[in-house]
């Protein structure tokens, strides 16, 4: 055993080096005005940056024209607390994109061109307060347990998707929801909306409308 960890400490060596480097750059373009802090707000990009420093924690990538995120993208980045990710072109969330997410307290994803939020889309994410899911103007589908394990969510937005129904077990497991915007959705008045209108009565107080 000895000869081989020996063989192995110049390789671990070169792979902690290699991260340690990593987290102390910026990506090209971007602007790190703190350690923990990446903005590459409106700098045109088609994707997410490969040179992210593995300690960050605000992550701002809004306005510009990402299609997709890496499922793996969380993995490296278990400090991240706040993600922005609004006005670009993502059209879905891959499977298990999340599924590291336990520290993230603020996620937006509005105005991009979303369809649906697939049941399980959050379920690791228990740490988040604040979900920006609104202007997404395909977005016709929640998932009946879309936002399970969301048990620290206080606000949620999902005004002026193409939501016509929406089932109310998505907003019953919502235990800390304090604020809901759903205005501008083209609602579809029958039985199942008539469940959602009960529970929107009881809970007036909690809707909230604006320009945003």
């Amino acid at each position: 055993m000895i000869p081989c960890i020996n063989w192995l400490q110049p390789f671990l060596a070169l792979i902690s080096s290699i991260l340690l480097t990593r987290g102390h750059n910026c990506p090209s373009s971007c602007l790190c005005p703190d350690h923990h802090t990446v903005d590459c707000t409106g700098k045109g990009l088609t994707r997410v940056p490969n040179s992210i420093p593995l300690n960050v924690r605000r992550l701002l990538l809004s306005n510009n024209w990402i299609p997709w995120i890496p499922e793996d993208f969380l993995v490296l980045y278990s400090d991240l607390v706040y993600l922005d990710l609004r006005n670009n072109s993502l059209s879905q969330l891959e499977p298990g994109t999340l599924s590291t997410s336990s520290r993230l307290v603020f996620l937006d994803l509005g105005s991009n061109n979303l369809t649906e939020i697939s049941s399980g889309t959050f379920v690791e994410s228990r740490s988040l307060i604040k979900l920006r899911v609104g202007n997404n103007p395909y977005l016709h589908m929640v998932g009946r347990d879309a936002f399970t394990g969301l048990t620290s969510l206080r606000e949620l937005e999902l005004q002026r998707n193409a939501l016509s129904a929406l089932d109310v077990v998505v907003l019953e497991s919502l235990p800390s929801l304090r604020m809901l915007r759903l205005e501008g959705n083209p609602w579809l008045c029958n039985c199942h909306f008539a469940k959602l209108f009960v529970w929107l009565s009881e809970n007036s107080h909690k809707l909230l409308k604006g320009k945003a």
